[in-house]
C-alpha cells in the first residue's frame, strides 16, 4: 500500500528533489507526482529526498506529491520470462504496445508477468520435508527448451505442511505451505495463519545479488563455435568478457553468434541504450532465430530487455541490473546462463548523465568517481556457482564496450579491464577488411586459459595449449615481420621468414576468419577446431623442415594443399571429420614428393 512520503520542490530531467518527513528508504521504490512515475530514492540527507525516475519527467511541477510503496526496485520471476521482451524496469513492451501504441505512455502499470497463463505443475518434494531456500518445490515446463524449477525464495524455511497435487495453476495461486521456525518471513512469501504460503511467483531487489552456497572454480569453457574465441581466448563458464569497438566493429554480430552458438542453456540480451534501429534488427531477428541444437526457435531460451537510446536515461541504469538479477534467477535453478550487455558504455553515460544532473564532481572525460565500483558490482555477479539446492549453475557476463573512435584508453574500457578476465578487441580495420569475427588477435587475451586446459586435453585427446602458443607465436612473429614488409617488401625476406608469413596467411584465411552466414563454417565443434589448428601447425613444421634443404618458398605455396588447408572450414563438417585426416594424407605425400625433388 503506498504512502506518501514527501513533496517535489526540484526537477532537473530525470532527477527530482522532495521535502519529505523521513518516512523514504534508500533504495526505495517511489511513485513520483500525479502520473505515478516509477522512481528509486538514490539520496536522503535529513528530510531531503534524491530520487531517479525511470520515466519521462517533462511536464512535471513542484508540490506533486511523491508515494512510496515500501519496497526495493525488484523484478518479478517465474514461469513467463522467457521469451519476454522487457524494458529496463522490466515492463512487458509488447503488451505495453498493445495498451498504448507505438509510443509508450507515462504511467503505465503493468505487471511484468501475465497473470492469466495457467501452467502445469509437477510436484518434487512431500509433506513433511524440511526445506530452506533454493529448495525445488516442484517443476514447469516454461518452453519446450527449458524445464523451469520453482524453487523456495532465499531466506526462507520451514516444514512443508502442504504442496498442491500436479495441474495447471496461475503465478500467484499457492502451491505450497510452510510452517516456519520463525514468526515472520522474509521477502518472497506471504503468511497465512502460522503458515507461510508461497505461489511460483517471487520478487527480488535487483541491485541485490541473489545469494548461493559456494563460489566454485571456472574450468569449463564457455564453447561458442567461434574459432578465434574458443581456441586462442577461451571464456569460462562463469567467467567475464569485453567485447571493445569502434562503431561498425561487429560487435552486435559477435554477440548474437555467441547467443545463437554457445552452448549456455539459457540467453539474456540487454540492449542498453543503443540506437533504436539496432535493437529494432534485435528483436526481429531473435524471434525468428532457430536453435541449432534443438530445433526450436532460440527464443524459447532467451529474455530481450531492450532499453534503446531515446529511452529514459534513468531506466537505462537499472537495465544491467534487471538483466543479470534474472540471470541469477535460472542460475540458482542449475543452468548455465550466458548474460550479453550491448552496451556498458550507454550505461556509463546514463551514470555520467545522472550524476551530472546531481552536480557531483566529475572524474576523468566527466564519468562519476564511482563509475568503476558500478562496473565492479556489476562484473563480480558474474560466477560459476554451487547453488543453494546443490545443483552446479553458471552466469558468463559477456559486455560489449563502445569507445568513441576505437580508442581504449578511455575510462570505460580501462576500467573494465580490471574486472574481466577475457579481452576480446574489436578492430576496424580488420572489419573494413571484411575479416570477421574482427578479433583482433594481438590486443585480445584470455586469462582463463590455464583453467580449461584441462578440459581441452580431455574433450580432444590432444595437448591444445601447445597448439595455441604455437599459433599465437607465429601470429606474433608475423606482425613483427610485417613491418620490414612494408619497408622492403616481402621478396627481401629469407625463405624461412616469409614460410612465417605464410603460415600466419592460413591461420587468418582458413581459422581465424569465419562467416556467420555460411551453413558449415558458422560453427565449428571443438574437435574440429583442435584439428584443423593442428593440420595448419603441421604444414608449418613441414614446410620448416624442407625449405632448409633449398626449396623455394614459391614451390611451397603452390602445392594444391594450401588451397585445401583454407577451404577445409567450408568444405568439412563437424560430422566427417576423417576428410581432415585425408587431407593429411595428402598433405605429407605432396611434401614428401617434394623432399625427393630436392634430395
Amino acid at each position: 500500500m503506498s504512502r506518501q512520503v514527501g513533496t517535489i520542490t526540484w526537477i532537473n530531467g530525470p532527477v527530482v528533489r522532495a521535502q519529505g518527513s523521513g518516512d523514504a528508504s534508500m533504495l526505495e521504490l517511489v511513485e513520483v507526482g500525479e502520473e505515478r512515475l516509477v522512481g528509486e530514492v538514490i539520496g536522503l540527507e535529513g528530510n531531503d529526498i534524491t530520487i531517479q525516475v525511470y520515466e519521462e519527467t517533462s511536464g512535471m511541477e513542484p508540490d506533486a506529491p511523491v508515494y512510496g510503496t515500501g519496497m526495493p526496485l525488484s523484478v518479478e520471476l517465474g514461469p513467463g520470462l522467457l521469451r519476454s521482451i522487457f524494458d529496463g524496469i522490466q515492463r512487458p513492451l509488447p503488451v505495453m504496445e498493445m495498451r498504448t501504441g507505438t509510443f509508450i505512455d507515462r504511467g503505465v502499470r503493468l505487471t511484468p508477468l501475465y497473470r492469466g497463463d495457467r501452467w502445469r505443475f509437477t510436484p518434487r518434494l512431500q509433506v513433511g520435508a524440511a526445506v530452506s531456500g533454493g529448495a525445488i518445490l516442484g517443476t514447469v515446463p516454461e518452453t519446450e527448451s527449458i524445464e523451469h524449477r520453482v524453487m523456495v525464495p532465499p531466506e526462507i524455511e520451514g516444514t512443508l505442511t502442504w504442496i498442491a497435487p500436479e495441474g495447471e495453476y496461475t503465478i500467484d495461486e499457492t502451491i505450497a505451505r510452510l510452517a516456519p521456525p520463525l514468526s515472520s518471513p522474509p521477502m518472497g512469501g506471504k503468511e497465512g495463519g502460522r503458515e507461510i504460503e508461497l505461489s511460483m511467483l517471487q520478487r527480488w531487489p535487483v541491485r541485490r545479488p541473489r545469494p548461493y552456497r559456494l563460489l566454485e572454480e571456472q574450468s569449463e569453457p564457455l564453447v561458442t563455435g567461434q574459432r578465434v574465441l574458443d581456441t586462442l581466448f577461451p571464456l569460462a563458464k562463469g567467467g567475464a568478457a569485453a567485447i571493445p569497438g569502434g562503431f561498425g566493429a561487429g560487435k552486435t554480430v559477435t554477440q548474437h553468434q555467441v547467443a545463437k552458438w554457445s552452448d549456455a542453456q539459457v540467453v539474456v540480451f540487454i540492449g542498453c541504450g543503443e540506437r533504436g534501429n539496432e535493437m529494432t534488427e534485435v528483436l526481429q531477428e531473435f524471434p525468428e532465430l532457430i536453435d541449432p541444437r534443438s530445433g526450436r526457435p532460440l527464443m524459447e531460451r532467451t529474455v530481450l530487455i531492450a532499453n534503446t537510446s531515446n529511452m529514459p536515461v534513468a531506466a537505462r541504469e537499472a537495465s544491467i541490473y534487471t538483466g543479470i538479477t534474472i540471470a541469477e534467477y535460472y542460475r540458482d535453478m542449475g543452468y548455465h546462463v550466458a548474460l550479453m550487455a550491448d552496451s556498458t558504455s550507454r550505461w556509463a553515460e546514463a551514470l555520467r548523465e545522472i550524476s551530472g544532473r546531481l552536480e557531483e564532481m566529475p572524474a576523468e572525460e566527466g564519468y562519476p568517481a564511482y563509475l568503476a565500483a558500478r562496473l565492479a558490482e556489476f562484473y563480480e555477479r558474474a560466477g560459476c556457482v554451487e547453488t543453494l539446492n546443490g545443483r552446479r549453475g553458471s552466469v558468463s557476463v559477456i559486455g560489449a564496450v563502445s569507445p568513441p573512435g576505437g580508442d581504449f584508453s578511455e575510462p570505460v574500457t580501462q576500467h573494465t579491464k580490471r574486472f574481466i578476465r577475457c579481452f576480446w578487441a574489436l578492430d576496424k580495420a580488420l572489419a573494413s577488411a571484411r575479416h570477421f569475427p574482427s578479433i583482433n588477435w594481438l590486443k585480445s587475451y584470455s586469462e582463463y586459459v590455464d583453467d580449461v586446459g584441462g578440459w581441452w586435453a580431455e574433450r580432444t585427446g590432444r595437448d591444445w595449449r601447445a597448439l595455441r602458443a604455437e599459433t599465437m607465436e607465429i601470429l606474433n612473429e608475423e606482425s613483427h615481420l610485417a613491418q620490414i614488409v612494408k619497408l622492403v617488401g616481402p621478396d627481401a625476406l629469407p625463405d624461412e621468414q616469409r614460410l612465417i608469413l605464410e603460415t600466419a596467411r592460413l591461420l587468418r584465411e582458413g581459422f581465424l576468419q569465419q562467416s556467420a552466414l555460411d551453413e558449415v563454417d558458422a560453427y565449428t565443434t571443438v574437435e574440429k577446431q583442435v584439428q584443423m589448428l593442428e593440420l595448419i601447425l603441421h604444414f608449418h613444421r613441414r614446410a620448416q623442415s624442407i625449405v632448409r634443404r633449398g626449396v623455394p618458398i614459391m614451390v611451397i605455396r603452390d602445392l594444391p594443399v594450401v588451397t585445401s588447408l583454407i577451404r577445409m572450414k567450408t568444405q568439412v563438417t563437424d560430422d566427417h571429420l576423417e576428410k581432415l585426416d585425408e587431407l593429411r594424407g595428402a598433405l605429407d605425400e605432396q611434401m614428401d614428393q617434394l623432399e625427393t625433388e630436392y634430395r
